[in-house]
């Protein structure tokens, strides 16, 4: 199997895709920030689907300096290009795109921005203020050099997908988004480049956050302060979780409805690693969750 080919300049990227070949086939795209697991392999393997055989599949390889917000883990954040082209490789990806932040950001940090609105000051955007005005950034800028047809994104950073389709439907970007489940350890921990912080005792920890959620999903069909209590109770158990938020809401974030679709997000800190996990809930049905 012949590997992905490398490129880490605009230049480089733009002749891989070969723009004007009118014979090519739809471009499905994956952005990431490297260290890839499991996760990322999904989505890999979801984007080829969606574009079948015949069509161009990227991934892009770059850790954003801003989403990042002052004390967080950028100097920190894993950096593994190398196991990552075997990921990709092992995926069938056709272009992998790993710039450096002058390649991004050629003038420095860049004076127009993309806005995230209200969604962007809630949840994960109260804790961190400027996070998704960086991610929606850095986002727009990798659509506008790939130009996809498809891009996937994955369930577990579920804020995240929720503006990335708010922004392409407000700014009619004409692409399609596709939201990936949440691939999961044995455990039921949801995969993350930052499980690797964990020690062992703080990922014994860290598991009882799926566990709480699963909880809450248990408890959806009497409505969402029951499945609120649920996951409460289960994160009691707990010791060493610092818990950020707790929170049921429709599926676009707005207020959880009496019975119907919802989501059950969660944000906390086991030791110094800060964790996101989420499940979608029936609310008010016999079925509670899928």
């Amino acid at each position: 199997m012949t590997g992905p080919l490398l490129t880490s300049t605009r230049a480089e990227l733009h002749e891989a895709l070969g723009r004007g070949a009118g014979d090519a086939g739809p471009v499905g795209f994956v952005a990431t920030m490297g260290a890839l697991h499991d996760g990322h392999a999904a989505l890999i393997r979801r984007a080829r689907e969606e574009i079948g055989a015949d069509g161009r599949l990227v991934v892009s390889i770059f850790v954003n300096p801003l989403q990042f917000g002052p004390g967080e883990d950028l100097d920190r954040y894993p950096r593994t290009l190398e196991a990552d082209l075997q990921v990709c490789r092992s995926g069938g990806v056709d272009t992998v795109f790993a710039p450096g932040v002058a390649e991004v950001y050629p003038d420095g940090d860049p004076q127009v921005t993309v806005e995230p609105g209200p969604l962007g000051s809630i949840l994960e955007g109260e804790i961190r203020p400027m996070h998704f005005r960086g991610v929606l950034t850095v986002v727009a800028k990798l659509f506008g050099l790939v130009r996809p047809d498809v891009a996937v994104f994955g369930e577990k950073d579920y804020q995240q997908l929720v503006l990335v389709r708010r922004m392409v439907a407000d700014l009619c970007l004409g692409i399609r988004v596709v939201g990936a489940e949440t691939v999961r350890e044995a455990d039921g921990l949801a995969r993350s480049s930052r499980n690797r912080y964990l020690d062992p005792a703080e990922r014994e920890q860290a598991a009882g956050l799926s566990r709480a959620l699963r909880a809450g999903r248990r408890d959806a069909a009497r409505g969402p302060e029951s499945a609120l209590g649920a996951a409460r109770a289960e994160l009691r158990r707990l010791h060493g979780v610092d818990l950020d938020y707790l929170t049921v809401t429709d599926p676009w974030l707005g207020p959880a409805p009496a019975t119907g679709q919802g989501r059950m997000l969660i944000a906390a800190r086991v030791g110094s690693t800060r964790l996101i996990d989420n499940v979608p809930l029936l609310l008010g049905t016999p079925e509670g969750g899928r």
